[in-house]
């Protein structure tokens, strides 16, 4: 029988959120991701001990400090994963650097470099920066020196529309974060499919790329449950965690297709400069709140991967 997987493979580029290398062997996404909690977590996983230890021992070798270790270790780790998948592998700037536009460009090209180093050209990758104004702009810059960019932490119109103006390659608006914000602003236990604030605003996002011909890829990101991947059937990525996928293969419903470019409705362009961007930003109290709650635990979490990797050299 025909998994509800299977059927979302035939419209939508699967996307595998972990960078664990055995999950990523099981599911044999398109492409896979990282960030500080998903190299957290392939730390942990014994498929890749050999080459954390590996790393680790090198960056010792070398001299290095926890942090540059931690910075090469995420590289190695998305090396590996391009040996698994024939698509991208993303890989994030430090959250530290979301509001430094030019900070965030330097440790770009160094990303680029170190794959480049380990014989990954710039074509298998895709560098993840926060949608603030500031990463947007690094972005900007990056797509014109023709290194593709992943903008992350996108919750609201705004920041897809600057998104597109920059030219980025992909975007990842967090269909999960948004729906907890209002869950809890709006004392809810759950929404209906398409009354999802989550998903409706991914929707809406769809739809302007489409109804104005931007390039972008929209990838839905951040699931909670099967039925927000389900509404966004036929978007064009979308990321998922491992647990949902088991779920997606074990289901054999009918999957129909929600969104396709054939149904835009023909929404008219928005203008989008700086002060436009903050002062919508500033208008919509989940998209502020959220976007620097994602920063703080992404930089959390990328603290938490330095402490255990000094941890670890010191051993």
């Amino acid at each position: 029988m025909t998994t509800v997987l299977d059927q979302l493979r035939e419209m939508t580029t699967v996307v595998a959120d972990t960078g664990e290398v055995a999950a990523v062997k099981t599911y044999q996404p398109v492409d896979c991701t990282t960030n500080p909690s998903l190299v957290l977590a392939a730390m942990k996983d014994p498929a890749s001990e050999a080459l954390v230890s590996a790393e680790i021992g090198i960056g010792r070798d070398k001299g290095l400090d926890a942090k540059a270790v931690a910075d090469t270790l995420t590289v190695a780790i998305g090396a590996k994963l391009t040996e698994l998948v024939p698509g991208r592998v993303s890989t994030e700037v430090d959250a530290r650097l979301s509001f430094d536009t030019q900070g965030s460009v330097a440790r770009a090209r160094d990303i680029v470099a170190d794959y480049a180093a380990r014989g990954v050209g710039k074509d298998r990758i895709l560098i993840k920066l926060a949608s603030t104004w500031e990463g947007i702009r690094a972005a900007e810059i990056l797509q014109d020196e023709g290194v593709d960019c992943n903008l992350t932490l996108l919750f609201s119109m705004a920041q897809a529309v600057a998104c597109a103006d920059a030219g980025a390659f992909l975007i990842s608006p967090f269909v999960g974060r948004i729906t907890d914000w209002y869950k809890k602003a709006e004392g809810r236990d759950s929404y209906a499919p398409d009354e999802d604030p989550g998903v409706k605003s991914v929707r809406g996002i769809y739809d302007y790329y489409k109804s104005n011909g931007i390039k972008t890829v929209v990838m839905g990101a951040s699931f909670r449950n099967t039925d927000q991947i389900k509404a966004l059937a036929g978007c064009d990525n979308l990321t998922i965690a491992p647990k949902l996928l088991d779920a997606l293969a074990a289901d054999t419903s009918d999957l129909p297709r929600v969104l396709s470019p054939d149904a835009a409705t023909g929404m008219a362009p928005i203008k989008m400069d700086e002060a436009q961007f903050r002062w919508d930003m500033n208008a919509d109290a989940m998209a502020t709140e959220k976007l620097a709650e994602g920063i703080r635990n992404f930089d959390k979490d990328h603290n938490t991967l330095i402490a255990l990797i000094a941890d670890r050299m010191a051993a």
